[in-house]
């Protein structure tokens, strides 16, 4: 994946724009009744690719950037969901994300610090995400994969894999033709 670079010290009016309103739109969802229809249009307006009627998104999020993130149907993200989306962030079709979970798109250059690295990082379908996870920029989660509770992702995930640790590392692989039709 392509790395693009991000100098903060020049400033960017769109860039900016969407923080606050991402900022705002955050402080809004997380001081409102879980569930509620006024919840649900706030998320609605955070993420403003598109949040499909079947994706659930439990408060409180943190993201800086609403709209560098796409989902896809049938998504879970549970309490605690925090993403630095400057280098984009898909999450594809039928995948759970548990608890207390970050995604991570964007570094900073180790000897320029206000220089933003960004890689965008891909979730593809049928993901299961354990609790307090964390993926790096770059990286692919390949279909069907689980990541183990703690684990910190630094690499992509082939399709069908189980990691888990820090660094996460494959322990096993499982059989894609036992997976339900969703």
């Amino acid at each position: 994946m392509e790395e693009f670079r991000i100098d903060l010290r020049i400033p960017n009016e769109a860039r900016e724009k969407e923080i606050k309103r991402a900022a705002e739109l955050c402080f809004k969802i997380n001081g409102t009744m879980p569930g509620s229809p006024e919840n649900r249009e706030l998320i609605e307006e955070l993420f403003s690719n598109g949040v499909d009627k079947t994706t659930v998104i439990n408060p409180p999020v943190f993201t800086l950037l609403g709209n560098t993130v796409k989902l896809g149907k049938n998504i879970v993200l549970m309490n605690g969901f925090k993403c630095m989306s400057a280098g984009g962030l898909t999450i594809e079709d039928n995948t759970l994300v548990a608890i207390n979970c970050t995604i991570l798109t964007n570094n900073h250059d180790f000897y320029d610090r206000p220089i933003l690295t960004c890689k965008p990082v891909h979730i593809k379908k049928n993901v299961w995400i354990g609790a307090n996870v964390t993926i790096l920029p770059g990286v692919t989660v390949g279909e069907n994969a689980i990541v183990g509770a703690c684990s910190v992702v630094t690499k992509d995930v082939p399709d069908n894999a189980v990691v888990v640790g820090n660094p996460a590392k494959v322990i096993k692989y499982l059989n894609k033709d036992k997976f339900k039709e969703n």
